[in-house]
């Protein structure tokens, strides 16, 4: 919806209001008038319902005003009489319209005096768990939100299974852009598997200030630009979402608005140096390892690798027992009964399960081995005796592709070279020519909301030809740690300014194979409770935070102990 339309939407919401109202306002002892001013009529009407006027600002606030809709037309009710249970079911389903039965009715009246509480046990807990669910849902949309690192592209940075908070207010919370939406959740309902917002209407943009800005390097969430999937990690067929309700990704933003950014054998360079990335920055590379003798698996582990794979033969495969180890393959290379080759990742196949089903099974010894290790590490086993040689991947082929940024024809840019290119800045001018057109174009339609054309060599940009473009807002490049294994801006561009949601800040628990049953999850002690941002190795604070717990559940002891002998 335009400006205009939410003018007009929100003028006939007052219009409505104040003919369902205005002579309540006169019964409650106001002047009709009242009933009309928009906000000034809300303040009134808490006047009226005996409610504070701080809860004006709640009924302005994208999704917890949908909560608290409801909360006024109940207290309106009341106010004026209407307690059955019948006048609070017919207040919720006609949206606030039955008010209009006692705002023309003579027979009721004011009750200025009537008691605020609740009158059962069951209401006073409706109440506080309403307000329970505003205050939560205030808290996640414009100050801290609760989140799950689901995959590895920031491995040994970001790990699977960290529970993160991400501040909001750092960079300025964004407010919602969907209005209707279930609050609580992001763009799926738990258990049913719907849709949890109604596509219309949509609010403008809009973020509050924040107290700094994104800086080179950091690690930021933000809504992933491309998202046509309506839940993570379910494929379906491509829909459109709302910006509010893509999918959240967690990258390193390697480039901010105004660098010229260029990927050289697998390194980022800004402005033509080569980034230097902060201490706690663990960037991982595919490396293949070779030994003419084979690469143990077990000495891998040993030595404290564990990313990589292992191929296993099963000579006596049957359904049944596939079935059975499925939750411990990754796939199979084959499918030749009689040479059946599965790939597991470094935990292999418990012993417990192939004794019970009875698999005559070996490992490939291979010769060689693919490792996803940081450069220190590399450097590391070098120095080792289990390799022959250890030599880094670097895609040095650069062919006309449509597979990374901008996806189209003649780009040959690789996962590992890349660039040069620039990221655009609001208020910037640029050139655009048939050439560049490819880069920018997502940025003038879906980013920028303009309508765009290449009629026989001249650009059309909202039916007028030119060759000049003006950005309206600022573009990040985001890019995960681990370079060989992390879907990001090198497949899909650019990060605009209204897609960025916050900071993460602090990792209050983790657990180690979160994505492999319950029965296999292992908590991360040494991750709880540790700052994402700082020099040198986490430091944990739960140590810390349970002395403090600790030392006071033993004051309070004392405390009551005291209170009792006197």
């Amino acid at each position: 919806m335009t400006l205009i339309q939410w003018f007009i939407f929100f003028a006939v919401v007052q219009l409505v209001h104040f003919a369902g109202t205005w002579r309540l306002y006169q019964k409650a002892g106001k002047k009709w008038w009242q009933a009309l001013i928009p906000v000034y009529n809300a303040i009134i009407l808490m006047d009226i319902i005996r409610r504070p006027r701080w809860w004006v600002v709640l009924l302005f606030i994208p999704v917890i005003n949908l909560m608290m809709f409801p909360v006024v037309w109940i207290e309106t009710l009341r106010s004026f009489g209407k307690n059955s249970p019948l006048d609070t079911a017919l207040g919720l389903l006609t949206f606030g319209v039955y008010t209009y039965t006692i705002n023309y009715s003579d027979k009721v009246s004011y009750q200025a005096d009537r008691s605020l509480q609740p009158r059962t046990a069951f209401g006073e807990w409706i109440n506080a768990m309403l307000f329970a669910i505003i205050a939560a849902t205030l808290v996640h949309n414009y100050f801290i939100q609760p989140y799950i690192i689901p995959t590895g592209s920031l491995e040994k940075t970001l790990m699977i299974g960290d529970f993160l908070f991400v501040s909001k207010f750092h960079y300025g919370a964004r407010t919602p852009t969907t209005a209707v939406a279930f609050p609580m959740v992001h763009d799926t309902l738990p258990v049913v598997g719907t849709k949890s917002y109604i596509d219309f209407p949509q609010l403008p943009y809009f973020r509050l200030p924040g107290f700094q800005k994104i800086e080179r390097n950091e690690i930021v969430v933000f809504s992933w630009p491309a998202d046509t999937v309506r839940r993570f990690f379910v494929r379906e067929k491509g829909v459109r979402k709302p910006i509010d309700k893509k999918s959240n990704y967690v990258k390193r933003c390697v480039g901010i608005p105004g660098d010229t950014l260029q990927i050289i054998d697998g390194f980022v360079h800004i402005d033509g140096k080569q980034t230097d990335l902060p201490e706690r920055a663990k960037t991982q590379y595919i490396h293949y390892g070779y030994n003419k003798k084979g690469v143990s698996s077990r000495m891998l582990q040993k030595i404290g690798v564990k990313d990589f794979v292992r191929k296993y033969r099963i000579e006596n495969i049957t359904q049944e027992r596939y079935d059975a180890i499925l939750p411990y393959i990754h796939g199979r290379l084959n499918n030749d009964l009689d040479n059946f080759i599965v790939i597991t990742p470094p935990a292999g196949i418990p012993s417990k399960v192939v004794a019970q089903q009875g698999l005559r099974i070996s490992e490939l010894l291979e010769t060689k081995k693919e490792l996803t290790l940081t450069i220190a590490e590399a450097n590391e086993l070098r120095n080792k005796s289990l390799f022959d040689s250890l030599v880094r991947k670097v895609n040095s082929r650069q062919t006309p592709n449509t597979s990374l940024f901008p996806n189209a024809l003649p780009y040959a840019w690789n996962e590992d070279n890349f660039g040069p290119i620039v990221l655009p800045k609001a208020g910037t001018t640029i050139t655009l020519t048939p050439e560049n057109l490819p880069l920018y174009k997502r940025i003038i339609r879906e980013y920028e909301g303009n309508s765009l054309a290449l009629q026989q060599g001249q650009i059309i940009v909202n039916d007028q030809p030119t060759d000049q473009y003006t950005f309206t807002q600022d573009y990040y490049w985001m890019m995960g740690d681990n370079r060989h294994k992390s879907e990001d801006s090198r497949y899909w561009g650019f990060v605009p300014e209204n897609h960025i949601v916050g900071k993460p800040v602090f990792i209050w628990f983790s657990i180690e194979g979160i994505n492999d049953g319950i029965r296999n999850w292992r908590i991360r002690w040494d991750r709880i409770m540790t700052t994402v941002k700082g020099e040198g190795k986490p430091i944990s604070f739960f140590p810390y935070f349970m002395v403090v717990v600790v030392l006071w559940q033993i004051v309070s002891f004392i405390r009551k102990r005291k209170n009792t002998t006197a």
